[in-house]
Parts: C-alpha cells; sequence; structure tokens
C-alpha cells in the first residue's frame, strides 16, 4: 500500500528526481503523428492516430470525465518532439499515477491526507526569531480560521516539535469533507498534500478557502525566511519550480473536478 501511497505523489521533490534521471536514460521515439481527443458515453479519451490512450504499466484505457483534463493530455503528447519526454508531461504522469492505483485506494489516500492533517505544518510553530513567528501566525492562522469556520473544527497549535494530537472530532470532520472525491482528484490532493507537507493546505484549496498562490505561499512560510537571510540557492530554487509544475498540474485536476 505504501509504495502505491508513494507513486501517487511522488510530485513532491521526487519529481525532481525522476526527471533528472529521465535525462540520462534514452527517451522512446516518438512514434505517432496526429493527437486529438475522442468523446464518449463514459467521457474522453486521448487519442494516438485514432487509438486510445493507455497507462504504461497496467493498460488500464485512460478514459477523463471532463474534457479540460483530456485537453491537458493532449497538448502534452502533442508538444514531444522526436522522442517522448515524460519529464515534460506532469498531466499524463498523474493521471496514469491515478489510474494505476485504482478505485480500491480512495480510502488509503483519504487516510494519507488526514495522517498528514492531525500533524500538520501549520500546527508546529517556531519560537523564534520573532520575524519568523509572526509571519507564521500572519499566514498560517489565517488557513486555520478560514477552515473553522468552514468545517466547524477546532486546532490545537503547538510551539516546537513535540506532537500535539488533534481533537478527535476534527480528524473525523477533515475526513467526512472529503466524502465524495473520486479517485482523480483524490490523487491530485495526495500530491499537492506531499508537494506542501500539509494536508490542511490541501483542504483549504479543494474547499475554495486559499487560491493556489496563497497556498503555495503558506507552504514556503520557513523556506521564504532562510531565503531572506541567507539569498537563494541556485539548485534549491530549480527544485521549487519543478516542484511548482507539479502543484499546479495537481491544482487544474482538482479545479477541473470540483
Amino acid at each position: 500500500m505504501r509504495d502505491q501511497l508513494e507513486e501517487a505523489h511522488r510530485h513532491q521533490d521526487d519529481g525532481y528526481g525522476r526527471a533528472q534521471h529521465l535525462n540520462k536514460v534514452e527517451l522512446p521515439k516518438r512514434f505517432y503523428k496526429l493527437v486529438d481527443i475522442g468523446r464518449s458515453e463514459e467521457g474522453f479519451a486521448v487519442t494516438l492516430d485514432g487509438r486510445p490512450l493507455r497507462t504504461p504499466g497496467k493498460k488500464v484505457p485512460v478514459m477523463l470525465p471532463v474534457l479540460d483534463l483530456a485537453q491537458a493530455m493532449a497538448e502534452e503528447w502533442a508538444a514531444q518532439d522526436a522522442h517522448i519526454d515524460p519529464a515534460s508531461m506532469p498531466m499524463t504522469r498523474l493521471i496514469n499515477s491515478a489510474l494505476e492505483s485504482g478505485e480500491e485506494m480512495i480510502p488509503a489516500f483519504r487516510a494519507e491526507i488526514g495522517k498528514f492533517a492531525g500533524n500538520d505544518l501549520l500546527l508546529y510553530r517556531a519560537d523564534a526569531p520573532q520575524e519568523l513567528v509572526a509571519e507564521q501566525e500572519r499566514v498560517w492562522d489565517d488557513a486555520l480560521v478560514k477552515l473553522a469556520r468552514k468545517l466547524d473544527v477546532a486546532f490545537q497549535p503547538t510551539i516546537g516539535v513535540i506532537h500535539q494530537a488533534q481533537p478527535p472530532a476534527t480528524l473525523e470532520k477533515l475526513d467526512a469533507a472529503l466524502e465524495g472525491q473520486g479517485l482523480l482528484s483524490l490523487t491530485a490532493l495526495v500530491s499537492i498534500t506531499g508537494l506542501t507537507g500539509s494536508g490542511l493546505l490541501a483542504h483549504a484549496l479543494l474547499h475554495e478557502l486559499m487560491s493556489a498562490d496563497e497556498v503555495w505561499l503558506a507552504a514556503h512560510v520557513d523556506e521564504d525566511h532562510q531565503i531572506r537571510l541567507w539569498g537563494e540557492d541556485e539548485e534549491a530554487s530549480e527544485r521549487r519550480a519543478k516542484r511548482r509544475v507539479e502543484f499546479d498540474i495537481a491544482v487544474r485536476v482538482v479545479d477541473a473536478l470540483r
């Protein structure tokens, strides 16, 4: 189960590492000319020279419930040049990961988001320096207040890293708030959770309490404080930019399916 969870949110720093690995192996040659979208009662399918896509591992038919996701995948396939580079196809990777996980993974994905939310980034605060304390309070408290009002929950933030259990009723309501989310949406939410380190920010995005930019900012309060102190590291900036691409793709999936 853990292996499948990791595959579903491999759009963390892992995504950068995998992209680097793909640069070292021989990429498959483009074998198709025409990319199109087929429509049926079941949904939308991306076709290559008239043949619908299947996932690379389990050969699951790629059938999408909304046109926007099919268009995003089709654009990625159409943009490939002489070779097919999976590193340049984040939507395709995310959709394939979801479909190969299967519907049976839905409870595990909900549990994964809940596990992060119960030990969330937003709930563990610094005691110094004062500039960081103030920024965490400004950004993170705003997110917690919005979630508390929307979902009728209460949080218990703490200073330091010693575990602080959250009210059982809060965790139950957070899980209930994911009721009705399907496999694609939950896979995207797991990706967002992993990329931000916060199940609560994933909830805030899902329930339209925060914009994508606000969520990304909240996820990097600590990192941005370090950058202000010591300057920006080029390699870290590149990793962050690549993670932002994965994040935006996951957000697009959630938005399309909302």
